[in-house]
């Protein structure tokens, strides 16, 4: 988009908002399972996915290739945790507050108003700015899936 909706920044500031609180819980379950952060070492694919995030403070970086990458981020969590609440799927009972909170009817709705952002930023994007939120789109898959891996000590 070459401006942004005004209610674009409503629903951002919205999602930011929340990191507060999302650190301080993030925290407090680092205590709870006795994992002590300070000495936690990153694995390759967090590395590599923070390096991809580190790419999005260059000034190229165009609008509609950060709404999408941060809509597909935001949409990946929510639709795993989702899953996991899914009726039929053996979640852990001490892990279903985690995917209760993520995979919640609320963040959903985060979700799809950043989708809406997106597609309408699309919509208006030229050929180069589309390909490169797709390219930026499959990498996320890319970076997500390794991600994930980590719990299966594949990465």
């Amino acid at each position: 988009c070459r401006q942004s909706d005004g209610s674009d920044m409503e629903i951002i500031l919205g999602g930011l908002a929340s990191l507060s609180d999302e650190l301080s819980w993030f925290k407090k379950e680092a205590e709870k399972w006795s994992v002590n952060l300070a000495e936690v070492s990153p694995l390759k694919s967090n590395t590599e996915y923070c390096r991809f995030l580190q790419s999005f403070s260059e000034p190229e970086i165009s609008y509609v290739v950060a709404i999408t990458t941060f809509w597909i981020i935001e949409t990946v969590y929510q639709d795993s945790f989702a899953f996991c609440i899914e009726e039929g799927n053996k979640t852990p009972p001490e892990l279903l507050g985690t995917c209760q909170r993520w995979g919640s009817p609320e963040f959903k709705q985060y979700c799809q108003s950043l989708q809406r952002i997106a597609d309408r930023c699309l919509a208006e994007a030229s050929a180069d700015a589309a390909r490169s939120a797709e390219e930026a789109f499959l990498r996320v898959l890319e970076l997500e899936i390794g991600f994930w891996d980590m719990s299966s000590s594949r990465s």
